[in-house]
């Protein structure tokens, strides 16, 4: 009879039973003759919500501060995404399917490896009917790559890395702004609009080009029509970012507004023409029928998604002054208008995994049934923020079939930052948890059969520094499974099991692992990468993203040297890598827990 584990998990405000259960065994690369390619897969098998919906994107490796804009890149009639999360990296969803209920298919998370800075803004800056691009290029500059392909395929070109002003002199943006360009007089010349840290706008006017075909503005003033946000943290202001929209449908067009210090969007209507402009009325906050509050520095973005004629509103949480832990998981706005009014639709438009911020995972058939099962830790819970948090995916797949259910989250002592583990510490065939923390220890919680139960001890505690990071392996090939922990120094710890399977002893060997460091924040995992028949090495850090070390010893003496990753993967700084096979192929896939609080999928293609 299988045996089924009952863990008490809590999902909001609803406690749900969870039967779950053993930790993966380290399984080998293909042979040394075949090269491993491991590609990326946003959507490799089903992931559903704990209400059953089910995610579009759920390995996207989730959201913190997400710029987005909605723009028609390809000329096929309906409006395209784009969403920058990470400092030069823009992502890239095509509509494939607007008549459906998820549209929207990932494409890539570097549009063609383009360096963006810190924000993008998609404009026909040449006016020959296809999309440009502005970029902030380091620091504070205003880059331009102009079109060079077609509407339908673009191609884009840096062909200047600052614009410049009709003196000849660079134009600045504080790279934190995120600045915008229209015609907002309706005379035929582009406007650009920078904001400024203390609530004002600076406006420039085409003059055209330079000798170089370079576009060049005008600064006309440097306080448009006496704009001067203010908010209710009184004379403070921060980092900012408008759009233009004519959302009252007169004909000209209005300002939103979003700031460090609000935690709405600010409305300023047009109460002129699209000729002569006014906006000297009172900022209005924004819907009026259900104002938007985050944690504010909210970036907005308007189009008509429905395809109804009218515009929807969408909202990238960037995170201001309001305590940005509250919406480093829910970030995404969607409000759809309907009869002049907006209605919150989605706190996350794009449905993905995502628990917060530097997410940990772990996999191992928890509940004996056979296949792998998921847990995921973040650093601090955005819906409580007292405690990490452990989430529980149940596998109600099969073991080549996976199809991972969220449960909710698994009934622990609060700490910050867990690092879970599950392996089969005491050799009854079931995978207990080792769960890491800040304190820098790691604790063992048994798996009974029916739970994960009380903490039997704390399993071991690093000498020195915090965020223990712990990996399960037989790094001897003695048949008993020894500890490797990662740390918040960057070292790694080797605790060797002198004792046996089924009673661990673990004693300290070495407080820097053969002398690999990684200066801040270390996360290990073990895979024959080239297969050899013994383990090499891959470490997440804070500062470089993955470092790969290859093992030129054997099983029983390892020797890592470090090396050029084997294959091309997408992460950034506070990675935390994971190996196993999760789909009974007997090879192992590639998982990364990222910063953004979500996961990367990436599959051994021979």
């Amino acid at each position: 009879m299988t045996k089924a584990i009952s863990i008490r998990v809590a999902l909001c405000s609803t406690i749900v039973f969870l039967s779950l259960a053993c930790g993966p065994a380290i399984k080998k690369s293909p042979s040394a003759d075949q090269v491993p390619t491991y590609t990326r897969f946003v959507d490799p098998f089903p992931v559903f919500y704990g209400n059953g919906e089910k995610m579009d994107h759920p390995f996207l490796g989730g959201l913190n501060t997400p710029r987005p804009q909605f723009l028609d890149i390809d000329a096929d009639g309906d409006p395209d995404l784009f969403v920058q999360e990470h400092t030069n990296e823009l992502m890239f969803f095509e509509n494939t399917d607007p008549d459906s209920d998820a549209p929207l298919t990932f494409r890539t998370d570097k549009y063609q490896n383009l360096d963006i800075g810190e924000w993008f803004r998609f404009i026909d800056m040449d006016k020959d009917g296809d999309f440009d691009l502005l970029t902030e290029k380091p620091f504070s500059y205003l880059s331009f790559y102009r079109n060079e392909g077609s509407a339908k395929e673009p191609v884009f070109v840096l062909v200047a890395d600052s614009l410049k002003d009709a003196e000849g002199s660079p134009i600045f943006s504080d790279r934190q702004n995120i600045p915008n360009v229209t015609d907002i007089d309706s005379d035929g010349l582009l406007d650009l609009f920078i904001g400024s840290l203390d609530g004002t706008v600076s406006r420039y006017e085409s003059i055209g080009d330079d000798e170089n075909g370079l576009p060049r503005f005008q600064l006309l003033t440097t306080r448009f029509q006496n704009i001067e946000i203010v908010n209710e943290f009184g004379s403070m202001h921060g980092a900012n970012t408008m759009t233009f929209m004519d959302i009252d449908s007169d004909g000209d067009q209005d300002i939103f507004w979003g700031d460090f210090f609000e935690p709405g969007v600010l409305l300023l209507e047009n109460t002129g023409s699209s000729t002569n402009p006014n906006f000297q009325r009172q900022p209005q906050k924004f819907p009026p029928n259900d104002p938007v509050a985050t944690s504010g520095y909210n970036a907005p973005a308007l189009i008509d998604w429905g395809n109804d004629g009218d515009s929807d509103l969408f909202l990238g949480v960037l995170g201001g002054a309001f305590n940005a832990n509250l919406t480093i998981a829910e970030n995404f706005y969607f409000y759809e208008q309907e009869d002049k009014e907006f209605t919150l639709v989605t706190r996350q438009f794009l449905k993905i995994i995502d628990i917060g911020d530097e997410s940990i995972p772990a996999v191992g058939d928890i509940d004996g049934d056979g296949d792998m099962d998921l847990l995921l830790a973040n650093k601090i819970d955005p819906y409580d923020l007292k405690s990490s948090k452990l989430y529980g995916f149940e596998n109600r797949g099969d073991v080549n079939n996976p199809e991972f259910h969220l449960m909710g989250t698994l009934n622990l002592p609060g700490a910050y930052h867990f690092a879970p583990e599950l392996a089969d510490l005491n050799g009854d065939g079931l995978a207990d948890l080792l769960l890491g923390n800040w304190k820098g220890q790691v604790d063992f919680f048994p798996n009974t059969g029916s739970n994960f139960g009380s903490v039997v001890n704390e399993l071991v505690k690093l000498p020195r520094g915090s965020n223990a990071v712990p990996r399960a392996v037989d790094i001897d090939a003695d048949g008993d499974l020894d500890l490797v922990l990662g740390s918040s120094g960057g070292d790694l710890y080797h605790f060797e099991n002198t004792g046996s399977k089924t009673e661990p002893v673990f004693t300290l060997r070495e407080e820097t692992f053969q002398g690999i460091e990684t200066r801040h924040r270390s996360a290990p995992a073990f895979n024959d990468m080239d297969g050899d028949g013994d383990l090499d090495l891959m470490i997440g850090s804070k500062i470089e993203g993955i470092f790969y070390f290859r093992n030129d010893g054997d099983a029983k003496t390892p020797n890592f040297i470090r090396g050029e990753m084997p294959f091309p993967v997408a992460t950034a700084p506070l990675s935390t890598p994971l190996f196993v096979d999760i789909d009974g192929d007997s090879i192992n896939e590639f998982f990364v827990g990222t910063r953004s609080g979500g996961m990367l999928y990436y599959h051994l293609r021979k």
